[in-house]
Formats: C-alpha cells, structure tokens, sequence
C-alpha cells in the first residue's frame, strides 16, 4: 500500500511538473540547462551494484541547489516548483540511461525519492522566497536558512528510505530508519553541504560556481568508490575462506551460506543495525572454520549434536583462525563465543549457534524437517540457546514460507 502511495504520488508530482512547464515553458533556460547537466553527469557517474544510502551524490547536490536557488550572480531568479522537478526529472532520465541500458539503473524507489526530496525542498523555498518572505534573511542567516531546508529535507527522505524498505523487507523500522539516519552524517553531510554551497555561489558569482563546487564531491565519490571495491573484495575472501571447509570436507556444501543468509534475516528482525549484521554475516560464513584444525573430522560438520566441551574447543580454534586472517576482531569473538552459554555470548553469538543448530538439525531430519528442528531447539536444556532467538527465527521462517507461498499462488 505504501510503495503504491508513494510511487502514484511522486508519479503525479512529475507530470504535473512536465504538464506546467511544457504549457508555460522554461523560464532562464541557461540556469536550468547548466543545473540539468550538472544533475546528468551525477547520474552518469552514479554508484552501481553498491550498497549505499546516496548512489548519486552529485546529481542529487545539483538537485538540491537548483530547488534552492533565488539567485543567479545577484539577480533574482523566477523558476518555481514545477521547473525544477522538470529539469531533474529529465536530467535524471538522461544521465541514467547508460546505466539502465547495462540493466543496472536507478530503481523505481530511487526515482520516488528524488522526485519526493526535491519537491519538498523546492515547495519550502520558492513559493516564500517569490513572495519576498526571506528577503530580510542576508549573510549567515540566509546561509542557515539553506542548511536548515536542507537538513529537514533529508530526514524526511530518511524517514521516507526506511518506510520503503520497511515496507519491500518487512524487516523493523527502527533499525532500518537507524542506519538511513547515520548514513546522513556521512555521505548524506556532504551532500547537504555542497548544495547549499552552490545555491549560495550561484547566488553571487553564477554559473561558474558549479564546477568549481562540483570537484571536491567529484573526488570524494572516486575514493568512496575505490573503498567499495576494496570493501567488495575483502567480502570476497571472507567467503573463499568460509568455504575451506567445505572444500575439505568438513561441513556440507552451502551450509556457510545458509547460516548466513538466515542468520541476517533473524538479526534484522532483532533490530540489529548494518554494522553489526556485518559482523554477524561474517562471523556465521566462518563459524565452522576451526573444523579444519581438527585430526578427526566431525561426521557431516554437524557441531550441535558434540559435547559443550568439543563445541568449545571447535570454537576457540575457529576465533584463532580468524585472528590470524585480518579480519574484524569483533569476528572473531563472535566465533568464539558461539558455544558458550547463551545468557553470556553477544547477540550475534547467539544468532549463530542458533541458526547452525537449526541448519544442522533440518538437514538431518530430511524433507519437512525444519519443524521439528525449530521443536528440538525450544525442548533444549535451559541455557543452550537463546529462546528469543529461537522465537524469532520461527517468525522469520514463517513469513519465508508465506511469501513462498504467495509467490506460488
């Protein structure tokens, strides 16, 4: 309901929007060319296939200034709301097109959200500051002014990022709208930054402003993006590592990533925030490793089924591991706290030893065996796995099996 409410409502924002301004036409049409080319070429160089809460930082900077912009070069400017969702609306379009040609473009959310952001702040600014409203604002109060539009227009695209998500996943609100909302003092800051430095330059020297404005973002987008990449393969060897045991013999193949696959789908719905999924996913892909140190393999890898002592030491050597591979030493505790009693591991402890008893026990079981694996881990002594946990990877599994069930239907 939600996802049909704002896509409908951010569709008829940009007709409208087009419908205007094709009647009336553009007005200033070198201020709104040179903005509309500034918001294409951060389209064109957006970030594709990365998880990140801005994929275009300088195109959505442009589209920002341009709805706060009263001036150009000490001359009062006259385009409105509608002008400026047009020109991003297109600009947008155009400065996607390569990336959607290679199947890889900007989502429909995406879209929503920059034809909803903008328009809030343009419908905030231009209307008051045509009437004169701000015409007493000079010097550091109009610059304020700027950041303060700024800054409420991207809690409220937060806000908005978070209802989606929520609404796509299911997954909670609170830590999804956490992770949008500490994404601001990142990408989200300079962003706001740069769009309210260049509505201010504009405003004095003009035009020339933009690419003298646009290359510090330019730069910081090229080294944000060598960090993905050196992020990406980072991931890479975490999951080569991961299946050592698989390839050795020691665990079943698949089995990393299941427990991981499922272990996120229980840590999002516990309110864990990406940080901390991160080292859980870690942590659950290389939870069996210290297998690969023992003399006498454990028959299929299943370490639930062995003695508190062996799933200790089988722990203790998978976090030595770990320690030697670089990675996260927060992973490494995880790993090596997966056997210890419940009420003493961290949360991500807990979600693993869980998930891989589970994993283990379904397996065992054959076909239909995930209820009775989910009845073995609730009758389990007290103390060996965390009850919550166990409660909400049935919720997590339930609703897996309905939207299996949907789909098939």
């Amino acid at each position: 309901m939600l996802l049909a409410l704002v896509h409908t409502g951010a569709g008829l924002a940009a007709a409208g929007s087009l419908a205007v301004t094709l009647a009336g036409g553009l007005t200033e049409r070198p201020v709104a060319v040179a903005f509309g080319v500034l918001v294409a070429v951060g389209e064109l160089t957006r970030w594709t296939g990365a998880r990140v809460r801005e994929p275009a930082p300088l195109g959505t900077a442009a589209a920002l200034a341009y709805a706060l912009l009263g001036e150009s070069a000490g001359e009062h400017t006259r385009h409105g709301l509608a002008q400026v969702l047009t020109v991003v609306l297109v600009a947008s379009v155009i400065g996607s097109v390569p990336h959607t040609a290679r199947g890889r473009g900007p989502t429909t959310d995406q879209f929503a959200r920059r034809v909803l952001a903008v328009g809030f702040a343009a419908a905030c600014f231009q209307p008051l500051y045509n009437e004169g409203t701000f015409d007493d604002w000079t010097g550091p109060a109009y610059a304020l002014l700027l950041v303060a539009l700024l800054t409420l227009t991207s809690l409220c695209d937060a806000v908005l990022a978070a209802a989606l998500a929520h609404s796509r996943t299911r997954w909670p609100f609170a830590p999804l709208l956490r992770d949008e909302l500490r994404g601001l003092l990142g990408t989200g800051s300079a962003v706001c930054a740069t769009g309210a430095v260049m509505a201010l330059a504009v405003s004095v020297v003009g035009l020339w402003a933009l690419p003298v404005f646009s290359v510090p973002l330019l730069l910081t987008q090229l080294s944000y993006r060598r960090y993905a990449a050196v992020r990406a393969t980072y991931r890479q060897t975490i999951t080569s590592l991961a299946r050592a045991t698989e390839i050795a013999g020691c665990t079943p193949a698949g089995h990393a990533r299941r427990v991981a696959a499922l272990g996120l789908a229980v840590g999002r719905e516990l309110g864990m925030t990406e940080p901390g999924l991160t080292v859980l996913e870690y942590a659950a892909l290389m939870h069996d490793i210290g297998q690969l140190s023992l003399v006498d393999p454990v028959p299929a890898g299943a370490t639930a089924g062995l003695s508190a002592a062996d799933q200790r030491r089988i722990a203790l050597l998978g976090g030595a591991v770990v320690r030697q591979t670089g990675v996260d030493p927060a992973v490494a505790v995880v790993v090596e706290r997966q056997a210890d009693p419940c009420r003493e591991q961290p949360l991500a402890a807990r979600i693993v030893r869980v998930v891989n008893a589970y994993e283990e026990k379904a397996r065992a079981a054959g076909p239909g065996g995930g209820l009775a694996a989910l009845e073995d881990l609730r009758l389990a002594t007290v103390g060996e796995y965390a009850p919550e946990v166990v409660a909400c990877l049935a919720r997590v599994l339930s609703r897996e099996a309905g939207t299996a069930r949907e789909r098939a239907g």
